[in-house]
């Protein structure tokens, strides 16, 4: 169970990752404005906002990253929380697809770190 627990937080730290690039380099270019459904100039006009929400994630992925190469479950629950509250307002506010993109993993990671405790 050690072994899927810890699949699953790398899964989602490789996420929230690529959601910093997205988010922080990539919102004015075409893969950016098509994955956030923006024109231009809403992307333009919204930077500075998504380059911050980028770093909050890379702040969530390097939290993650911490939690598997020191194996502290504390660690992985913790961050894998953050992620799980950010997805569940995320859904509630933006849309329901970051339920499963971003809320589901976290809570399944949750749930396997859980399980390898025991």
């Amino acid at each position: 169970m050690s072994l899927l627990a810890n699949l699953v937080v790398g899964l989602v730290a490789l996420l929230h990752g690529y959601f910093l690039v997205l988010e922080m380099f990539l919102w004015e270019r075409p893969l950016g404005l098509r994955t956030f459904r923006q024109t231009p100039e809403a992307a333009a006009a919204s930077r500075v906002l998504a380059a911050n929400q980028g770093l909050y994630n890379g702040f969530l992925a390097a939290g993650l990253l911490w939690g598997l190469l020191a194996g502290r479950g504390d660690v992985k629950a913790f961050f894998l929380g953050c992620v799980l509250v950010a997805g569940l307002y995320g859904a509630a506010t933006v849309g329901r697809k970051i339920l499963v993109v971003q809320a589901l993993p976290a809570a399944l990671g949750l749930l396997f770190v859980w399980l390898a405790r025991s």
